[in-house]
């Protein structure tokens, strides 16, 4: 199988899961299969708007922390070949592959559309979490500013906010994080999957280096924001040597807490990560696909409540038992840190700037 330099995804196949039509390959490249001088085509990144009528999104999932959360982006240059926000690339008749890392969208009245719901007499305070769907400091974000805008707005209302990312371009906007957490109002995730960087490369080939993350997680402490390490996934035969030093790192960083979780492989995902492993670890792609299923009760994925966090069986309680035993070495999840929602006063509606 061709490998795509630079991409995630090996493959670049259209859900038939809604019973959308067939495309029909058009000459672009991302229908394009000739090689050239033996390498596949370099693929560019595409951006177009969105115009949500709404952008908070509300979510009752009984095993999620957070339950309101803003997606400034669909889809993500990084290109994480586990992300389990792929299948949603299938809504705009698009691949969950490469489709899904190249083809992206952005909203840019984000902001205005968040200020509209805060002021909404009624409106109920709860942290909004920016990253739980996509990057929201992806690359595109370097020009758009659309989460930035959007911290803004959280800042200038009090209102409280978790971030989680992947990229060290947080720190463009520690202008606005900084004076958040001294008034308890933010916290921030740092998703960090390997320290090696040539798994990191094929696993998430667009998002910053390992060590990158490791100095954002340090510069965003010394700020004074409470900062998480998360590993996930977890890949078994892959990445699940490195949970020890990873933790360690953290800690050493700033980190004062951290959490994992098994890879997770939905629908057009599994096919995908799949193909993936046959084309960079094709001594073990069976093995891993073994393990996996192990801790998924026999199958690529298990979709229940809280089972599809943790997995289960004798090889997901041995990776919970090693990750509970480095937390406790180096002193992360020694305290909950609980943001604030006294402060939150709501914005000016239109109509009363006029008085």
């Amino acid at each position: 199988m061709t490998k795509n330099v630079g991409r995630g995804a090996t493959e670049n196949t259209i859900s038939r899961r809604f019973n959308l039509p067939d495309r029909e390959p058009d000459g672009d490249w991302l229908d394009e299969r000739r090689l050239i001088d033996g390498a596949p085509p370099k693929q560019r990144t595409t951006v177009t708007v969105l115009k949500p009528k709404t952008i908070v999104t509300y979510n009752t999932s009984p095993d999620v922390p957070f339950t309101q959360s803003i997606n400034p982006f669909n889809g993500c240059e990084h290109g994480c070949v586990y992300c389990f926000a792929r299948p949603s690339h299938a809504w705009h008749d698009l691949s969950p592959g490469l489709d899904f890392e190249s083809r992206l969208f952005a909203k840019p009245d984000a902001a205005a559309l968040l200020r509209a719901a805060l002021a909404k007499p009624g409106y109920a305070v709860a942290p909004i979490a920016l990253g739980t769907n996509t990057d929201p400091y992806q690359p595109i974000e370097a020009d758009w500013a659309i989460t930035r805008s959007i911290v803004a707005v959280l800042a200038e209302t009090g209102h409280p906010l978790t971030i989680t990312t992947k990229s060290d371009r947080i720190l463009r906007d520690l202008d606005l994080l900084g004076p958040m957490a001294e008034r308890g109002l933010v916290s921030v995730v740092v998703s960090i999957t390997s320290l090696e960087p040539k798994i990191a490369m094929t696993l998430e080939p667009r998002a910053p280096h390992p060590e990158r993350r490791l100095r954002a997680v340090r510069l965003l402490a010394d700020a004074g924001i409470p900062v998480h390490v998360s590993i996930a996934p977890v890949i078994p035969g892959i990445t699940d040597h490195e949970i020890e030093h990873l933790l360690e790192r953290a800690a050493q960083a700033g980190a004062r807490a951290a959490f994992f979780m098994p890879v997770r492989l939905p629908w057009e995902v599994a096919p995908l990560f799949r193909a993936w492993l046959d084309t960079h670890f094709p001594d073990r792609a069976d093995k891993v696909m073994a393990t996996i299923r192990s801790i998924r009760g026999g199958r690529d994925n298990d979709p229940a409540f809280h089972s599809r966090m943790k997995g289960q069986g004798p090889g997901a309680d041995l990776l919970r038992t090693r990750f509970r035993i480095a937390c406790r070495r180096h002193g992360l999840n020694a305290e909950r840190i609980v943001l604030r929602t006294d402060l939150f006063r709501p914005p000016a509606s239109a109509q009363g700037t006029l008085f």
